[in-house]
């Protein structure tokens, strides 16, 4: 069964030029200045590969392609891999979680 569980959730450091973004500042109104800017996604690809995806401009967020500076692993590999509903919530709850925490977050 596990092997069926392919879907990952995963987080990128953007760089701090995101913020001069008004749609990103406007989505992070709690946002401390001293925490990193993240982009927050699920892929069913392993994490590194979507990272190159989006940053060649395939299937990819403008702020990753833009300010997309690595992989956060050590704030998602604790999920993956999971199944695809689990992904899809986890997205969103890291997401929530990071933001409540002062990070800036985008998840689209």
């Amino acid at each position: 069964m596990a092997g069926r569980h392919h879907y990952y959730v995963y987080v990128v450091a953007l760089d701090d030029r995101v913020w001069n973004e008004a749609r990103f500042r406007r989505a992070n109104p709690d946002y401390r200045f001293l925490k990193p800017c993240v982009y927050v996604g699920m892929t069913g690809l392993d994490p590194d590969l979507r990272f190159d995806r989006h940053k060649a401009g395939i299937q990819s967020n403008r702020y990753v392609r833009d300010y997309g500076l690595r992989l956060l692993p050590e704030l998602y590999e604790v999920y993956n891999p999971m199944p695809y509903r689990g992904a899809q919530d986890m997205e969103i709850e890291l997401a929530i979680g990071l933001r409540e925490a002062g990070y800036g977050v985008w998840q689209a």
